[in-house]
């Protein structure tokens, strides 16, 4: 008997009529050439969260597998089957944990809050939207979970979803994901492509920062064409080699982890990477994190790690290419066959 992730996910494949093909592992570009007990260690790490049946043999054949680096590409090519759902070209865009200068109280250079969740807050509801939280409707409430330097650094915070704060003192803040307030995403960068202020070959979070410093009154009318807005919550005890915590509650890995749409990508399941562009990728990675901006089966942001240099080389990042779910055997075939 099948077990409710299976069910599930069968489920949303008819729902979204998403056309699933079963491919053979020598059809994955570059396969051959990657380092799979890399991408073997990440799917360990996801294994805390997948309780169904269906799982259980699978985390237990790989922790045998990941004792030998040379049995990983074996494990994932056993227990797993690529499936390509949907119709390349993917969009891939990328994402980073941002260091960033602030401070825990109010002063001086430091006037621009991040908040913590309110009480009031539901879940999948409307809340107030960014430009009537950033007018001061949460004033005066307590819920300021630190102060930053830079408008546009609170902004770009929201859109990784967490980030390093480097406090005055020295110390580290490290803040993460606790909710949003329900209303859609909507991209600047589109935005200002349709009003002329950048050029298709312009777009890039770097060229975004720039045009809003440069017009501080227009910039800020520009950051509140997007209404969605993100809350934080301060995250303690975790190692400063450790990467923040994704939608799964664990950390994720740079170069290996993903955020996907889980409408069309259950989290937790290894995906095939071939990014095109000036950089091709083309890497086993793990699907172990979610994005407002993260819509479709062909769609992912790439984690590349933290700090200003991850911040260029994701924010640059926007390339086509194709994206291949490694699925257990039994749900691969009945995704294809549609049973």
């Amino acid at each position: 008997m099948r077990g409710l992730w299976l069910v599930l996910i069968a489920a949303m494949s008819v729902a979204q009529n998403a056309a699933a093909q079963v491919l053979p592992f020598d059809a994955l570009k570059g396969w051959q050439q990657d380092s799979h007990d890399q991408a073997l260690a990440v799917f360990l790490q996801s294994c805390a969260r997948l309780t169904e049946p269906e799982w259980q043999p699978i985390c237990a054949f790989g922790k045998q597998a990941a004792k030998d680096s040379k049995s990983a590409k074996a494990f994932f090519e056993m227990m797993f089957r690529p499936v390509q759902i949907g119709a390349p070209p993917a969009l891939f865009t990328g994402y980073y944990e941002p260091e960033l200068k602030g401070a825990r109280s109010r002063g001086g250079r430091f006037q621009y809050p991040i908040y913590a969740r309110p009480k009031d807050l539901v879940d999948g509801q409307p809340y107030l939207d960014r430009a009537t939280i950033e007018n001061g409707a949460l004033r005066g409430r307590g819920l300021e979970l630190a102060w930053l330097d830079d408008p546009v650094d609170v902004f770009f915070l929201h859109i990784q979803g967490s980030g390093r704060i480097i406090l005055p003192n020295g110390a580290v803040m490290r803040v993460g994901y606790a909710g949003r307030n329900g209303f859609e995403y909507r991209s600047v960068g589109q935005y200002l492509l349709r009003q002329g202020a950048l050029a298709e070959n312009e777009l890039s979070a770097s060229a975004i920062q720039s045009y809003v410093r440069r017009n501080p009154a227009q910039g800020a009318r520009v950051l509140n064409q997007n209404p969605s807005y993100v809350f934080f919550r301060e995250i303690k005890d975790l190692d400063k080699d450790t990467g923040p915590i994704g939608a799964m509650s664990l950390p994720i890995t740079a170069h290996r982890s993903i955020a996907v749409d889980p409408a069309h990508v259950p989290l937790g399941a290894p995906v095939w990477v071939e990014k095109d562009g000036a950089n091709p990728i083309q890497r086993l990675m793990i699907a172990q994190d979610t994005g407002g901006a993260i819509k479709g089966a062909q769609r992912a942001d790439i984690f590349f790690g933290t700090g200003q240099k991850a911040g260029l080389a994701a924010g640059n990042l926007r390339d086509g290419g194709r994206m291949v779910q490694l699925l257990p055997i039994d749900l691969a075939y009945s995704m294809a066959s549609g049973s």
